[in-house]
């Protein structure tokens, strides 16, 4: 016997979600009078939630956080019943004024296009590296196809700096070459924040003269290490901003004799990117003798990096 699929089963409504949770959000923790909760759908493998019950002076209430599981589970029953395109559902509660009486519960499911991650086609990545190039071009000769790392790139376009970017320019003049990352400045992929990725970029001076292409090719993968370091810690262009210069990192036995890594304030920035300018931050590698007597006990030893930079002769204004 073949079975029929039913056809007449109601699909699951806002409605249907009010009459649910006006079931639960009635039971809100003594002195509770509102509550609002926001929940998104699932963004480039991301959702989110926020929100709460108050009190009447607008003030949270730290009791009943268990409501976002069921918040959650009504945005997923919406998902399922297919009936509208939304991307945000915002639940709101206030309790009655009446004794007895049931609060005032409003389920509104929206699309909200600002919060639609990028595609890993976006045009904006390409205006990004465009600004970035013509930012460079100035200093010097930019060669194409310098380093690139992609082949970690995700489904969104993601590398591991959050964006499909993840190279070193070289730029050269007749006595000076300059390594610079491209890419961290790269709106991220499959997010919808307006920012121009982490907000730096990292860039390094040395003598071409003295130096193999092969040191000069270690050199632009240490660049691409520091920019993963750079995209994976918190707000570390700020930190810069803050102390001028920080001591970042150590660096391993073949850069020898140089040891540590110190990030400064340089007074360039790069204009004209998707969502503003970004400022420059320099690389320069150290010898350990060069901070061995310094104190390094403050925040990121930064007086200790200011010291030796200001020993080189180096402006850390």
């Amino acid at each position: 016997m073949k079975l029929k699929l039913r056809t007449d089963m109601k699909a699951y409504s806002n409605s249907d979600a009010v009459r649910e949770l006006r079931l639960i959000l009635d039971k809100a923790p003594g002195g509770a009078v509102s509550g609002e909760w926001i929940s998104t759908t699932e963004q480039a493998g991301v959702s989110s939630q926020s929100g709460g019950y108050r009190y009447a002076d607008g003030s949270h209430v730290a009791e009943g956080d268990n409501i976002f599981q069921t918040v959650r589970q009504i945005v997923e029953k919406l998902e399922a019943s297919r009936t509208q395109r939304f991307n945000k559902v915002i639940v709101h509660w206030a309790k009655s004024k009446i004794p007895l009486m049931r609060g005032r519960v409003t389920v509104d499911a929206i699309f909200d296009e600002a919060i639609v991650p990028r595609g890993p086609d976006s045009t904006i990545y390409e205006a990004a590296a465009l600004a970035r190039r013509a930012f460079w071009e100035i200093y010097g000769d930019v060669p194409d196809g310098f380093i690139a790392e992609r082949g970690d790139a995700n489904v969104h376009n993601q590398t591991n700096w959050f964006g499909p970017h993840r190279r070193v320019l070289s730029i050269r003049t007749h006595s000076k070459l300059t390594l610079a990352t491209d890419g961290l400045s790269t709106p991220w992929a499959g997010i919808a924040e307006p920012e121009n990725g982490v907000e730096c970029e990292l860039f390094m001076e040395l003598d071409p003269s003295a130096m193999t292409s092969n040191q000069i090719d270690d050199w632009a993968h240490l660049l691409i290490g520091l920019g993963d370091l750079v995209a994976d810690g918190f707000q570390v262009a700020a930190d810069v901003e803050k102390h001028r210069a920080i001591l970042f990192c150590s660096l391993t036995d073949e850069f020898s004799p140089m040891t540590r890594v110190i990030l400064s304030r340089d007074s360039r920035r790069i204009e004209n990117l998707p969502f503003g300018s970004v400022p420059l931050i320099r690389v320069t590698p150290i010898a350990e003798e060069e901070i061995a007597h310094q104190d390094q006990s403050d925040e990121w030893a930064s007086s200790a990096a200011r010291y030796a930079l200001s020993e080189r002769g180096m402006d850390v204004k």
